[in-house]
């Protein structure tokens, strides 16, 4: 019923349509990667120019458009390569209602890349053919990525706004100074690297904080666990003292009697050995659940 009313009010799904433009799409990509590869020769040129003039730190500032150049050169790749494939299932978009599984990261990343791509007409185009087609809540799901969207997450990175970490960039200009034969020489200590090492610890800080709360309490009861053990074994141990102290005093005494000496000395010496005894195995005791107390809390932050 819904695809005779739309071809009643003329909003018949054309097959050509969209494939033309996937097809004016994919010629256009040529032209944006020919322009975007020249900018990426450019920037890359100029940090082998200041690396050899010894302007490190000016260098690692120009990795930055190098870095964003390449990440469009990958996005444009998937682009093309996300244009075939609709090109090759053409007919397969038509007789669906809905985005077809197998097409659903295809269609979406195109949906979620056309208002990120700058400069792009004929992917905004594929945008409206394919909203029209499989409904706006599809589009919008997969432009302001929503839960099971379908958006590549490499999509997601390559087009992120945000700048590269410090790791990032610093791997590249070693690249290249090694591609070319060159010492990289940095100042860590200059302001913009200080800051920018600051925000990273930060970050590092905000997560690990999230682990820490959600071991909290179980790593409270390990510790629980193991003073209430250390309590016990401090107890036990007086008590094997207490006896050791009786032992030697019953001992001292016996040393003044003379007859049945041998029975009175055997029976301390007896009580004494077997306090000794009870020592040595409660201090194993001890070791033996420190080192498991040891291990579970080890276990805990790790997690």
């Amino acid at each position: 019923m819904g695809k005779k009313f739309d071809a009643l009010i003329g909003r018949k799904f054309k097959t050509s349509k969209l494939k033309t433009t996937l097809n004016l799409a994919i010629s256009r990509l040529s032209l944006l990667k020919k322009h975007r590869l020249a900018r990426f020769t450019i920037a890359r040129s100029d940090i082998i120019q200041l690396l050899r003039l010894n302007h490190h730190q000016q260098a690692l500032l120009r990795v930055e458009q190098v870095i964003k150049d390449q990440n469009i050169l990958d996005v444009y790749d998937m682009i093309h390569g996300y244009c075939n494939l609709l090109i090759q299932r053409i007919n397969f978009i038509e007789q669906a209602n809905e985005c077809p599984k197998e097409l659903e990261e295809a269609v979406s990343n195109l949906l979620y890349g056309a208002p990120r791509c700058g400069e792009f007409p004929e992917l905004q185009k594929i945008r409206e053919i394919l909203t029209s087609h499989f409904g706006k809540e599809f589009a919008e799901g997969a432009s302001e990525l929503r839960r099971n969207c379908g958006v590549s997450q490499i999509m997601i990175q390559k087009l992120s706004p945000a700048q590269s970490t410090l790791e990032c960039r610093m791997k590249i200009l070693t690249d290249i100074a090694k591609e070319n034969g060159i010492i990289l020489q940095l100042d860590i200590s200059t302001p913009e690297i200080r800051k920018e090492k600051v925000v990273v610890e930060k970050k590092i800080e905000k997560q690990m904080s999230f682990s820490e709360a959600k071991n909290y309490k179980e790593a409270t009861d390990v510790a629980q666990d193991a003073f209430e053990s250390a309590a016990y074994d401090v107890i036990a141990a007086r008590a094997a003292v207490e006896l050791a102290r009786r032992a030697t005093v019953e001992l001292a005494r016996s040393e003044s009697f003379v007859s049945d000496g041998s029975d009175s000395n055997s029976d301390v010496n007896e009580l004494f050995h077997s306090a000794k005894d009870y020592i040595i195995s409660q201090g194993q005791q001890v070791n033996i659940e420190n080192k498991l107390n040891s291990t579970r809390i080890k276990r805990l932050n790790r997690q």
